[in-house]
């Protein structure tokens, strides 16, 4: 009963709360708990670009260019927020996302230089999560997929799952960055591309763990302690993934997660089966109450499940990976908790 009437509140809220835009919408967004789906899964593999300009994408590069480059085929809107109202700026250097701080043009420059890098040598960069059929009965799950940045083969792997208040998926900030430094670290990372709403991103979630187990060979990926990331929004998702499994939102009954990795989001729901969680977020945040996440954490804690706290003072909401402020390295800390679970 806890769990369905925390549905129903929450639908309530989103309902009401509907109309606005700020960042006070984005708090009671995320905070909608989804109800259980069933979905089934299957894997379509995205086609390989051919004879295409391998010019290196600069800050100057105009996001329109990259969206267009012929290497990304028909996912190369879903690098950026499909809807352009949460992003501003003309070209990669200049870039700015809804309810976000502290982005890196360097960082987004890279990454789109590595999916387009990848591309050309021949690597399948984006994964569909859904079938044609599934895409055609439902429009909006073509807006969905997964973005995979390669590490050893065999290694683990983590799925990267950006906030925006449930209306939109930061990734070039909340998770694709993410994605990378754990590719460089030598772990398999996929960043989530997911339809927005609380109910509908878990849904996408479940069925991109199911995806991954399914293809587990072919994507040469080891499914043992695989660890779910987020931020905001995204980080609500981790949780609710990692508290009652894929099968909850329509995906395959499966081993939680290893680690949960979260940060910023005044998510407070948890259950005494929590898998190990690491959390972070800056003191200043006006979105995420840092006290929040530390109660959430103390309560997993004295239940004996391993966590992880770390508050930053002066830093708000959105850091990323927290390049040049308070937060820096912290990934290689949420790493090394992760990698304590193995």
């Amino acid at each position: 009963m806890r769990k369905e009437a925390s549905f129903a509140l929450g639908l309530c809220l989103m309902l009401c709360l509907s109309g606005c835009g700020s960042a006070e919408r984005q708090k009671d967004q995320e905070s909608t708990k989804p109800a259980e789906a069933a979905q089934s899964s299957q894997v379509t593999q995205a086609p390989q670009a051919a004879q295409v300009d391998g010019a290196s994408f600069t800050t100057d590069t105009k996001i329109e260019d990259v969206i267009n480059d012929p290497a990304f085929e028909e996912y190369g809107r879903l690098i950026f927020p499909v809807n352009s109202s949460y992003y501003s700026g003309s070209t990669l250097g200049d870039l700015r996302l809804t309810w976000y701080n502290n982005i890196d043009p360097s960082e987004t420059v890279e990454i789109v230089n590595y999916l387009k890098e990848h591309t050309l040598a021949g690597d399948t960069v984006f994964y569909d999560i859904y079938t044609e059929e599934e895409k055609a009965a439902d429009p909006q799950k073509e807006d969905t997929g997964l973005f995979f940045f390669r590490g050893e083969p065999g290694a683990k792997f983590a799925v990267c799952n950006a906030g925006g208040g449930f209306a939109y998926v930061g990734a070039m900030q909340d998770s694709f960055p993410h994605a990378l430094e754990l590719s460089k670290q030598g772990y398999n990372a996929f960043a989530l591309i997911y339809r927005p709403g609380a109910q509908t991103a878990c849904e996408d979630l479940a069925r991109a763990i199911s995806f991954i187990f399914e293809n587990a060979k072919e994507l040469q990926i080891d499914t043992d302690c695989y660890s779910l990331w987020g931020g905001s929004a995204g980080a609500r998702m981790a949780a609710w993934l990692g508290s009652y499994g894929p099968a909850a939102f329509g995906g395959e009954e499966l081993p939680q997660p290893g680690a949960v990795i979260m940060q910023y989001t005044g998510h407070s729901d948890y259950t005494e089966n929590d898998p190990p969680t690491f959390a972070c977020v800056g003191e200043n945040d006006g979105i995420a109450s840092w006290r929040t996440m530390e109660r959430r954490l103390q309560a997993l804690s004295s239940l004996g499940i391993p966590t992880e706290f770390h508050h930053y003072p002066g830093l708000g909401h959105g850091f990323g990976l927290g390049t040049g402020t308070a937060a820096e390295g912290w990934l290689d800390e949420a790493v090394a908790f992760w990698e304590a679970q193995m």
